[in-house]
């Protein structure tokens, strides 16, 4: 639910690989700015993370997305929701979960006019259905504008997340290198 990051990029750590968080300094700011429109779909956004590069560590980096996140206008803000994808259930979901959360993101999708972001770590797999359709039902009742800034503050802690698994991935042995990022750039 918060990652656009390929499946395989949830593999070990090596360190002999480096740190994730080095590999992504040393991006160009081409490879970097396509890496980070993964995280959040927004062009400012990733433009601005990409330009604070070198982070000493992971929680400047957070930090600076953080800042990056809560200054985005409603331009910036309306790009990356475009680019955001309704969230799924893991594989093997009742059917009838499946039914009601396509029913429930179309209705959300046609109101909102932009995909259903929520952020869901921290909840099983098994809870997931639930913790979704009842903050889409919660959500639909909302105002626009109330509604917008639940979504960037979901936006904010999904692209926190992506940028964990970002890290993560240019850490791991199975992970692109720098020169290969760029191959990942989001398509849209």
């Amino acid at each position: 639910m918060s990652s656009h990051l390929p499946a395989q990029a949830r593999g070990g750590s090596d360190p002999s690989h480096g740190s994730g968080l080095a590999r992504f300094n040393a991006l160009s700011p081409e490879a970097a700015h396509a890496a980070l429109l993964h995280c959040c779909g927004s062009t400012r956004w990733a433009q601005r993370v990409a330009a604070h590069r070198p982070y000493p560590d992971s929680g400047a980096l957070l930090a600076a997305a953080d800042e990056a996140s809560y200054d985005l206008a409603q331009t910036d803000l309306s790009e990356a929701l475009a680019w955001e994808f309704p969230p799924e259930l893991e594989p093997g979901a009742p059917y009838a979960a499946l039914l009601a959360l396509r029913a429930a993101h179309c209705a959300y999708e046609r109101t909102f006019g932009h995909a259903f972001v929520i952020f869901l770590d921290g909840h099983t797999p098994g809870e997931q259905a639930d913790q979704l359709l009842a903050a889409i039902r919660r959500r639909m009742d909302l105002e626009l504008d109330e509604e917008r800034a639940i979504s960037a503050d979901e936006l904010r802690r999904v692209a926190q997340a992506r940028l964990a698994d970002l890290t993560h991935w240019l850490t791991s042995a199975d992970g692109v290198s720098a020169a290969e990022f760029g191959l990942f750039a989001p398509v849209g």
